[in-house]
């Protein structure tokens, strides 16, 4: 994939990836830390059909959506059909008693045998988190193990 990149003087810079229907999807991040989702129209692939601001949790939220589901599924091919393991993502809400906090608070391991096989922040993977690792509101946690355990963990993780 060839993402091109735009500085712009005194703005940011621009990144940009075209898709498979011709269309340009891409962000503007500004020297503040700001940053601007770009979708192109579909006829003029140099005008913007939208271009929508996020704030830096939003942008970390969306990048998160983007790239973890694809990390989920190459760890799901690497354990090759083993029976009773599964690998799920979970996002940690805002209103998680974790957020904020260290991995290990969870003790997520110890009340539900659901192992933490890598964090995904934005576009940043964190693979094999200890239990130092703080967890943030957004932030994807990738899990594996049995299904009920991931339903605990998803539990805990949302509730407590």
């Amino acid at each position: 994939m060839n993402v091109e990149e735009t500085r712009l003087p005194g703005i940011g810079t621009r990144r940009e990836i075209t898709v498979a229907n011709g269309r340009r999807v891409g962000v503007i991040q500004f020297r503040d830390g700001e940053m601007n989702l770009l979708v192109s129209q579909q006829e003029d692939p140099d005008c913007s059909l939208a271009e929508i601001p996020l704030t830096t949790e939003e942008a970390a939220a969306l990048g998160s959506m983007l790239g973890a589901p694809q990390l989920v599924q190459h760890l799901s091919n690497q354990q090759g059909g083993l029976a009773g393991l599964s690998t799920e993502q979970i996002v940690l809400p805002r209103e998680s008693p974790y957020a904020s906090q260290d991995l290990g608070a969870t003790r997520l391991r110890t009340r539900t045998g659901v192992s933490i096989v890598a964090l995904v922040r934005g576009t940043n993977v964190i693979p094999s988190p200890g239990p130092e690792t703080d967890l943030l509101a957004g932030d994807v946690v990738v899990v594996v193990g049995t299904p009920r355990g991931i339903k605990s963990a998803a539990q805990i993780l949302h509730e407590g």
